[in-house]
């Protein structure tokens, strides 16, 4: 099911909060300076969150991969833990692009993005209702046009 603006704002805030602006606060013991980003980050997660829920594909393209790219630095590709997925975020990104990194995902993480179980995306797969990928498990996009199809049934 796909966020709601409100929950994806609120998401939004507190992982900005947590992961960047709290840290930053240690950092700098305390110091005022950290309040008025605080303000601007509650300003500016409304205006993400409606981009990434109701936006045009390439705007909420650029606001996802810039959160994610902020957000979750590394080396490597993005690979967050299978319950991130099922957050506010997680659940925006699954819907608007699917996985931001992977052509394939494995059926517990498709699973996840879709709130469902393993066993139902093996049952979906096995149906010709998500695509198998060649190399093992389910195409990112197949998971991604599955949420959307959902979303206009429901609507």
């Amino acid at each position: 099911m796909a966020p709601t603006h409100e929950e994806l704002t609120a998401h939004l805030i507190r992982l900005i909060d947590i992961r960047l602006l709290d840290p930053l606060e240690i950092l700098v013991d305390g110091h005022d300076a950290i309040d008025p980003l605080r303000a601007v980050i509650r300003e500016r997660a409304r205006s993400w969150a409606t981009t990434i829920v109701s936006g045009d594909d390439r705007a909420a393209v650029g606001v996802i991969m810039r959160a994610i790219s902020t957000l979750y630095p590394g080396d490597g590709p993005f690979d967050p833990p299978i319950d991130w997925w099922r957050s506010p975020f997680g659940r925006a990104v699954a819907r608007r692009l699917g996985h931001p990194t992977a052509e394939s995902v494995s059926y517990a993480v498709a699973g996840a993005m879709l709130g469902i179980t393993r066993q139902g995306v093996h049952d979906l797969v096995s149906r010709d209702k998500l695509a198998r990928h060649p190399e093992g498990g389910v195409r990112s996009a197949s998971v991604r046009d599955r949420l959307l199809k959902e979303g206009t049934r429901r609507a």
